[in-house]
């Protein structure tokens, strides 16, 4: 099947506006700020996605598990046209779609509903798995997680068994932002090497770095990109 170029809707550079349309008490400002470049390179170099092949079955699949920062997600996806701008301004608010945790029901576009830390990358797991049974072996799973999350033992889990079946169409983007309680010997990416998964670590706000992590060829296994990012404060 072919989709259709995602690619000539808004730039890069009107994501501050859009974000700045989204306000209130609880938007997690960092959280979503964090996330910006690594969710643009993927849905406007990376993704095999439109907002006309959201339900195609060989659609790639992004799930935002770090989901309790969603305003760079849903800028990224006004900017794409999966939904109209003159929804971001409602964000939060009781009538809209738009919720502090997205919802894959009211968000078009959304994979999962998520915001609960560590749920994430086993439903990624779960995706590839059923993708793989199903035959399907083009589309991608990607998965956003923050540095946090992989304090979760769900993750842990999700990690070791990724890796020793070769979910090869899985991939797993850390945004590192510093905000981890615990640290592990060799940092971030030698957790994922540890259990097979090809690995690489870039500079998260740089595009072009950020792309050639994410298209690296890795055969037979998963892969992780580790994206480096200011500390959270």
């Amino acid at each position: 099947m072919t989709f259709t170029d995602v690619h000539t809707a808004q730039g890069y550079d009107d994501l501050p506006r859009l974000m700045s349309l989204m306000t209130g008490d609880e938007k997690h400002g960092p959280a979503a700020t964090s996330t910006l470049d690594v969710v643009w390179v993927l849905y406007d170099r990376v993704l095999r996605v439109s907002p006309e092949a959201v339900n195609a079955p060989d659609r790639d699949r992004f799930l935002l598990s770090k989901g309790h920062g969603p305003m760079a997600y849903y800028a990224v996806l006004a900017a794409k046209g999966f939904l109209p701008e003159s929804l971001l301004p409602g964000f939060g608010a009781y009538e809209s779609p738009l919720g502090h945790h997205p919802d894959r029901v009211l968000v078009p576009g959304a994979e999962i509903g998520s915001g609960s830390l560590g749920h994430g990358l086993p439903l990624a797991v779960g995706s590839a798995l059923g993708l793989r049974a199903q035959g399907r072996s083009g589309p991608a799973v990607w998965v956003l997680v923050g540095d946090a999350e992989l304090d979760e033992g769900s993750n842990h889990e999700a990690i070791a068994y990724a890796g020793a079946v070769g979910l090869e169409r899985l991939h797993t983007v850390v945004v590192d932002n510093a905000s981890a309680t615990h640290g592990r010997p060799g940092g971030i990416a030698a957790r994922f090497e540890a259990a097979g998964w090809s690995t690489a670590t870039v500079d998260g706000r740089d595009h072009q770095a950020l792309y050639e992590a994410y298209t690296a060829p890795h055969p037979g296994r998963p892969h992780a990109v580790v994206a480096r990012v200011e500390a959270k404060v």
